[in-house]
């Protein structure tokens, strides 16, 4: 399996990473650290990855245009993208659900919790 996780800060980058691992040491993680960056691997990673994490709020592009972009694109809209934010705004679950993501998750502050909705969301999603 791969994932790729686009977020500009880094700790939250590597804290994602870290659970990822610890759920499965076969996913193989690939990171940006915005939406022009995940465009870019996107389009020159030889496998399309099976999932992709994306922050909302990012520099140069964020996770609303990003999410556009990916959604419209032939290649990568059945991409299940899960959004990775802090906001707990109803209006931007509202519109990324509209835009197409297949979930929105709030970054939790502890770990456990953190590897907790990462492994179930990817239990859901998985056959």
């Amino acid at each position: 399996m791969i994932i790729l996780i686009v977020d500009d800060d880094i700790d939250d980058l590597l804290f994602f990473a870290d659970a990822i691992a610890e759920i499965d040491p076969q996913i193989q993680c690939i990171t940006a650290v915005n939406g022009i960056e995940a465009l870019r691997r996107l389009e020159s990673m030889p496998a399309r990855p099976d999932f992709i994490f994306l922050d909302l709020n990012m520099p140069k592009m964020n996770g609303k245009q990003c999410l556009k972009h990916i959604k419209n694109s032939p290649l990568f809209h059945s991409i299940p993208v899960i959004i990775y934010s802090t906001s707990r705004l109803q209006e931007d679950m509202a519109e990324v659900a509209e835009l197409g993501a297949a979930a929105f998750l709030v970054k939790p502050n502890k770990f456990h919790l953190l590897k907790t909705e990462i492994a179930s969301i990817l239990a859901k999603a998985l056959p």
